[in-house]
């Protein structure tokens, strides 16, 4: 990690430079709307200004259109929601006929989430993928259970994720950034492996495994009885699994991802070492939510004298340690 840069006197909100890069491109500000809690972005034009985000993750694209599961599938909790829509999605040609256009006139950064039932199919689609115009990253969502081998994660073996990253990423000319499960044991090893693959960053971290009961019912609150829990719930985690991977592999670009509702929380992931957020549970209690944050970040940075998105990525200083008790 390197230092604190020291505070710039006297500076104002529109003197701070929200730029920065990854993977290869260069975004506007490092806010992006997550996978899955945007859908396709038309949903949302009615109630923000769409071009004031970094950029958009599409929801998970597999290579054939996807039903998803049965309702009910989403549920609200304490400091969060729990969700099992089962990747619903158009499938990749629907995708690149009907919704990429769209995007693609945003002048926005376009990430396409994508992830397949098996190691074939993950490749079929981020090849298929590649033909389509104005996409800057592809986003391998590797939380997915492999049904040719018994449902297991291809996210939570290392080896297994490194020949899954390396076979997609020589299926495509595009970036491809791939979204770690929590649910690994090791998430500086799963990083490690994917980076050596050739992977271009990683997005960290995916929903972690609950589960919410209704006692009147006496019955789970979703009908797959577990699904993926994110919001505020998850935000240290997230953070400290950041913060595991920024000092393990400080050369490995990194999208933080877990309960940001204020640009407080986006600088908080940028100190710990990611160079871009998204946001996703917040949206949908206010589809306006990233703009907000975007002006909070910048407000926050030029309180504390910090110029632009580089000087504040991974400048978390440890805690000195407190003398030993003598007496």
């Amino acid at each position: 990690m390197s230092a604190a840069p020291p505070p710039a006197a006297g500076l104002a909100p529109a003197d701070v430079d929200l730029r920065t890069r990854f993977a290869g491109k260069t975004l506007a500000t490092p806010l992006l709307a997550a996978s899955g809690c945007f859908a396709y972005g038309q949903q949302f034009a009615a109630f923000t200004d769409l071009r004031r985000l970094g950029g958009l993750v599409t929801k998970g694209i597999s290579p054939a259109p996807r039903f998803g599961n049965p309702l009910p599938r989403i549920c609200e909790t304490a400091a969060g929601m729990l969700n099992s829509i089962g990747l619903e999605n158009v499938g990749v040609d629907a995708f690149l006929a009907d919704k990429l256009p769209f995007l693609r006139d945003l002048g926005i950064s376009v990430w396409v989430n994508f992830f397949g039932t098996d190691f074939e199919s993950y490749v079929e689609c981020a090849e298929r993928l590649s033909v389509g115009e104005g996409i800057d990253v592809l986003e391998m969502n590797i939380s997915c259970p492999n049904i040719k081998k018994g449902g297991i994660e291809f996210g939570t073996v290392p080896e297994v994720a490194h020949r899954l990253t390396k076979a997609c990423v020589e299926a495509t000319l595009l970036p491809i950034v791939v979204k770690l499960s929590p649910n690994a044991g090791d998430i500086v090893g799963m990083a490690q492996a994917v980076a050596e693959a050739g992977a271009a960053g990683v997005s960290l971290i995916n929903t972690i495994t609950g589960m919410a009961i209704d006692v009147r019912k006496r019955r789970p609150r979703l009908a797959t009885t577990y699904g993926g829990l994110s919001g505020p719930a998850i935000k240290p985690i997230a953070l400290r699994m950041v913060h595991q991977v920024a000092k393990a592999l400080p050369e490995l670009p990194i999208c933080g991802i877990g309960g940001i509702m204020s640009g407080e929380d986006a600088l908080e992931f940028l100190m710990a070492g990611a160079r871009t957020v998204q946001v996703g549970t917040a949206l949908f209690a206010e589809p306006g939510a990233i703009a907000r944050i975007t002006d909070e970040l910048r407000s926050l940075m030029a309180e504390l004298g910090i110029p632009a998105i580089d000087a504040a990525v991974g400048v978390l200083e440890a805690i000195p340690p407190e003398p030993a008790y003598a007496g």
